[in-house]
């Protein structure tokens, strides 16, 4: 099979991302978070314009960068971000602030993932993401099927962890998880689910059935 790292970086390269994405990058780079890549951010951007997106949430806000992205697809959204570094929330509530989205359609909550989704509606949301503790990411998945409405979308980057998951010589706990849960989930009648290599990997899942 062919090597598809030119096709991968091709892809990559041709995302111009608007410049309150960008900063919004150097400052992720600078604070040591893992932002979704360009051309992830673009398919985040994509699905939440496709669905016609009113209510999003996210797990793992970082300083915006696939907030900023989704919101881009759904500019009237509502989003609500949780993430328990207050420091990198209030980053990011300056770029939400900066492209032009009002506060009052972002909603960025503070604490532990697993401790706010239990007070959430369910069925509640058209798209979900997550990205976060990725030791925790089954649990969070649950909370997300939960969470989103039949036919919603939960979207996960970095589902390929570094390029890991795809090598069945590394066993690390965080790639074995998620080889796992791809392999469950791709069974299960209750999705539908596609897994894109698109920067860190893309797992899309489509809510089938309550």
């Amino acid at each position: 099979m062919p090597s598809k790292d030119l096709s991968w970086k091709y892809v990559e390269g041709s995302v111009v991302e608007p410049d309150v994405i960008a900063a919004a990058r150097v400052t992720a780079d600078e604070l040591g978070t893992d932002p979704v890549s360009p051309a992830t951010g673009a398919h985040l951007a994509f699905t939440t314009a496709a669905v016609g997106a009113k209510t999003i949430i996210e797990i793992g806000t970082g300083v915006g960068v696939s907030g900023l992205w989704m919101l881009r697809g759904a500019p009237d959204a509502h989003l609500t971000s949780i993430d328990i570094e207050a420091d990198h929330q209030q980053a990011a509530r300056r770029f939400f602030s900066d492209a032009g989205h009002p506060a009052s359609r972002v909603r960025l909550i503070t604490g532990a993932a697993t401790e706010v989704l239990p007070r959430m509606n369910e069925s509640s949301y058209d798209v979900v993401l997550v990205d976060a503790d990725p030791k925790g990411l089954l649990d969070l998945l649950e909370h997300a099927l939960r969470l989103v409405r039949v036919g919603g979308i939960v979207l996960v980057p970095h589902a390929l962890w570094r390029d890991t998951v795809a090598d069945p010589a590394k066993r690390e706990q965080v790639t074995t998880d998620r080889r796992g849960i791809i392999a469950e989930l791709s069974q299960s009648p209750a999705v539908h689910v596609a897994l894109s290599p698109v920067g860190d990997g893309l797992l899309q899942l489509v809510k089938r059935s309550a």
